[in-house]
């Protein structure tokens, strides 16, 4: 059934499972007849990304909600319940959890702490233990339901998003190099947007990676389901390389006139040649590019013979023309990795997994 559910998009599978603890949490407390609301809070809250985070912030989570309750229960005793009380309860929870490095804690600690204030009994010792025996059934059950039910698994994530990435990187390079040829620094700022783009979705990818390593310590998964992930973890490394080299391809500043008319020729010949290669799945490299490479090569040294080597001004200073002909270059040598790990027996075991996963879904 929650299979189902998960296939119309509506709820994800973290969405479930705050639902389901929700409503586990709700019905212990109704049956030792303890105030719900606490429980349910700390439960919303406590739900992670992955088991593990649920495994180990939940062992942070009850000590740092044991001290908020204490202080609670202490400066209710002696200040009542007023703004006051609100106001120290939350400081001081926060402050000792930080000196203890609860910081995971923190804020189920803080929430436990105030939301305590308004319904003490008579007897602050039974309120101290009903508020903490509530807030450890939510951070229990959350911790649970996050282990056992609907177990993560962010391959096909990541897997999209590498690929994505790809084009984004092929659709940047060709921006900036239609700007060096073109009319200068009329493109700069949508270029900077899509590299801060670019940057900050590779990082969220990385996350992710993060995320599937830490559930993969606390569940089964198969030696295929290792390599194809291990091959996810080579094109990212390789795109991380690639948004380097567009990094350093973007703050470059050529003015009209710094390329003659070959160089630019080749330059221009060589923009769709990069993008069909970076966006192919394959990432096939045909002939025709190599030609163009070595082309480019010729040009590299020549520039270092005539405007470096001869030209004691440049000495200690690079032109720009040097660097981006250095950088394409550098480039073309990553995309050379990728070619070869595109082609490998490590390649072949990623397509067929993807393949058979989708025909699964």
């Amino acid at each position: 059934m929650m299979e189902r559910l998960l296939q119309f998009k509506l709820f994800g599978s973290r969405t479930l499972k705050t639902g389901i603890s929700v409503f586990i949490t709700a019905l212990i407390c109704g049956y030792f007849g303890w105030p719900v609301i606490f429980a349910v809070i700390t439960a919303i809250v406590t739900i992670e990304h992955t088991a593990a985070d649920s495994i180990r912030k939940a062992a942070i989570r009850f000590p740092a909600s044991a001290i908020g309750a204490l202080i609670a229960t202490s400066l209710y005793g002696v200040f009542g319940k007023g703004a006051l009380t609100y106001a120290l309860v939350a400081i001081l929870t926060i402050a000792v959890c930080h000196k203890l490095n609860l910081q995971d804690g923190i804020l189920v600690a803080t929430i436990t702490a105030t939301a305590m204030i308004p319904d003490f009994q008579e007897n602050y010792i039974v309120s101290f233990f009903i508020r903490l025996g509530t807030t450890s059934i939510g951070i229990v059950v959350s911790s649970l339901v996050n282990f056992f039910l609907l177990p993560p698994n962010y391959f096909s994530s990541i897997q999209r998003n590498i690929d994505r990435l790809y084009s984004l990187s092929a659709d940047l390079l060709e921006l900036i190099l239609k700007e060096v040829i073109g009319e200068k620094h009329k493109k700069r700022a949508l270029i900077n947007k899509k590299y801060r783009e670019l940057t900050q979705s590779i990082e969220r990818t990385h996350q992710l990676s993060h995320y599937q390593r830490e559930e993969w310590s606390y569940h089964k998964h198969t030696n295929i389901d290792m390599r194809a992930f291990q091959y996810t973890q080579k094109r990212l490394d390789l795109l991380q390389q690639i948004i380097y080299h567009l990094g350093n391809l973007q703050y470059i500043q050529t003015d009209s006139g710094d390329f003659n008319h070959r160089e630019e020729h080749l330059i221009e010949r060589m923009i769709p040649s990069f993008v069909a290669i970076l966006k192919a799945p394959r990432h096939h490299i045909p002939e025709k590019h190599f030609q163009h490479i070595h082309e480019l090569d010729h040009v590299f040294w020549e520039w270092k013979h005539e405007h470096i080597e001869q030209e004691s001004r440049y000495r200690h200073h690079l032109p720009p023309q040097t660097v981006l002909l250095y950088e394409l270059l550098c480039l073309h040598d990553v995309i050379e990795e990728l070619n070869q790990l595109s082609n490998s027996k490590h390649a072949d075991i990623y397509f067929r997994y993807v393949n058979e996963q989708e025909h699964v879904k």
